[in-house]
């Protein structure tokens, strides 16, 4: 991973770019717990090898894997980064292009990169806490 603040001050704005097999999951979690973020927007463009989303059960309060075994488009991530009880977190949606042309699409449970994601990170001076809501089963962002 590579990275480069474009922006200072209080809304700061950095570019990431991860490299060929790295996690983005796991990458950006690190990336925003080194730089303290608290309140942040992401947007990503790239691709990966290969990549599990998911769909959240509301039954079973758990999200439900979707394998995506192949090669694929990043043609939207976008998420968040806010407070949990265990540092911030990225909250990451994507929607993966397949080479027929359909999609598969979900929270970003895991990737793995190849060629490049490029991310950008808009931070805000704001903190937000994400709170475990048991009724849920879910930490969410509780903005009060």
């Amino acid at each position: 991973m590579k990275w480069q603040q474009v922006q200072d001050g209080p809304s700061a704005v950095y570019v990431v770019v991860l490299d060929p097999g790295e996690d983005p999951v796991a990458e950006l979690t690190a990336f925003a717990r080194d730089r303290s973020l608290g309140a942040s927007q992401v947007t990503a463009v790239g691709a990966f090898s290969q990549a599990v989303v998911g769909w959240f059960d509301r039954q079973a309060k758990d999200y439900r894997p979707i394998p995506v075994e192949q090669q694929c488009e990043v043609l939207s991530l976008i998420g968040d980064v806010a407070v949990a009880d265990d540092g911030p977190t990225p909250h990451l949606h994507a929607v993966l292009g397949l080479s027929d042309g359909s999609t598969r699409g979900g929270h970003l449970l895991s990737g793995r990169v190849w060629p490049t994601l490029e991310v950008v990170v808009r931070d805000s001076p704001a903190e937000l806490a994400k709170t475990h809501r048991p009724d849920i089963g879910l930490a969410l962002i509780d903005p009060g």
